[in-house]
């Protein structure tokens, strides 16, 4: 059996997250969240922008970073695009206490798809899709692979 922790990995890809309104709302709570965690830097749309003068104060692009892993996040406007749990952010949690409170406050306003458990790959690991429609997976303990 071979056991592998996802913070092991270094990566070298960007996760991009598109919102329609709502991004500066959620960064700011995703960075409520974490430990080493910040809003780097937030440029906003001005009322001449491309969407309009209803996007006016909203995220044309910002920067954050989670758990010191960077994320870049936007406002857009007039599709049909949304947020599915075929693509999830995964947590490693560094104990019982954070994947608790992880789960808790994401799944506040949002959809649990597996409650927190032993499900046998995992010491503790739960999914949610918190209130702006972002997918979590959440662990503690090394995942084991057979």
């Amino acid at each position: 059996m071979q056991t592998i922790n996802a913070q092991d990995m270094n990566p070298k890809i960007t996760t991009f997250l598109m919102f329609e309104g709502d991004a500066e709302e959620a960064i700011t709570f995703y960075t409520s969240l974490f430990d080493d965690s910040e809003i780097v830097r937030i440029a906003k749309y001005g009322p001449d922008g491309q969407f309009g003068p209803d996007a006016e104060g909203t995220v044309q692009h910002a920067l954050f970073t989670l758990k010191g892993q960077p994320y870049i996040a936007i406002d857009s406007y007039g599709h049909d695009f949304t947020f599915t749990p075929a693509i999830s952010l995964f947590v490693e949690c560094d104990s019982e206490e954070e994947i608790d409170k992880l789960y808790e406050k994401l799944s506040d306003g949002g959809e649990v798809a597996m409650p927190l458990n032993n499900y046998g790959f995992s010491t503790k690991f739960g999914w949610v899709q918190d209130r702006f429609g972002v997918s979590w997976q959440l662990n503690y303990g090394a995942l084991e692979f057979e």
